[in-house]
């Protein structure tokens, strides 16, 4: 009985150490489109939202950051932090003194898992808001898409509001960040099943791209996902 307790799936302490914290800094310095954090986020790869004030009280997300060097470097990212067409598109560079939250919206996780099984111990274990990957399967097949890949994970993140992505592949669990597109850390995870559900668990049978069909059980789970 000893040693059946001792075996578990999966460890809260595993998962704690995973995910990185959201972490609260300025822009100490800019040039160009290099900039330097006052205060490191706590993994390479991070993405992060700037947010610039006006004064007044007014204040606005101008832009994205990416942490490229443990000492605080980080480059800014030209693309709009928000998409709306009633709203006009902000231009305020990135200036010295600016509001940073690296680690922006990580409570939001994306989990793409093997089984059912590995799904539910993984997210059950930690608290997290678990954006479901019925949503990410419906939202390929509306976009036309067959497979997973860190652009359109990039389009359905941003659209659903998705801060980070967990990967399960085979014999490790790795996070993606899709703002940055960069795998920011990863875990040894065990007793994993030997074949996936392709392309990923959901709870959908048939979607219109044409996934669930008699050629699935031809396809890897686990080498689909090494390759993202």
């Amino acid at each position: 009985m000893r040693k059946f307790a001792l075996v578990t799936l999966f460890s809260i302490p595993l998962f704690a150490s995973f995910f990185p914290s959201t972490l609260h800094t300025t822009v100490e310095k800019v040039d160009q489109k290099e900039l330097k954090l006052s205060k490191a986020f706590p993994l390479n790869g991070m993405s992060g939202v700037v947010i610039h004030s006006y004064g007044k009280n007014a204040q606005a997300i101008t832009s994205y950051v990416i942490q490229t060097n443990q000492n605080g470097s980080a480059k800014s990212l030209s693309h709009s932090v928000i998409d709306h067409e009633q709203l006009p598109t902000i231009k305020t560079p990135v200036k010295r003194g600016d509001k940073v939250i690296g680690g922006y919206m990580y409570q939001n996780v994306l989990l793409l898992a093997p089984d059912a099984e590995t799904y539910t111990k993984i997210t059950k274990e930690y608290h997290k808001n678990w954006i479901h990957p019925d949503l990410y399967a419906l939202f390929l097949s509306t976009e036309g898409e067959t497979i997973p890949s860190k652009k359109n994970l990039a389009e359905f993140a941003k659209a659903y509001q998705v801060g980070l992505v967990v990967i399960v592949r085979n014999g490790t669990a790795v996070l993606l960040d899709p703002v940055s597109q960069k795998i920011i850390n990863q875990k040894k995870l065990d007793n994993l099943p030997k074949k996936g559900q392709f392309p990923f668990f959901s709870r959908l049978d048939k979607i219109e791209s044409g996934w669930f069909n008699s050629d699935d059980n031809k396809k890897d789970y686990y080498k689909m996902m090494d390759q993202l």
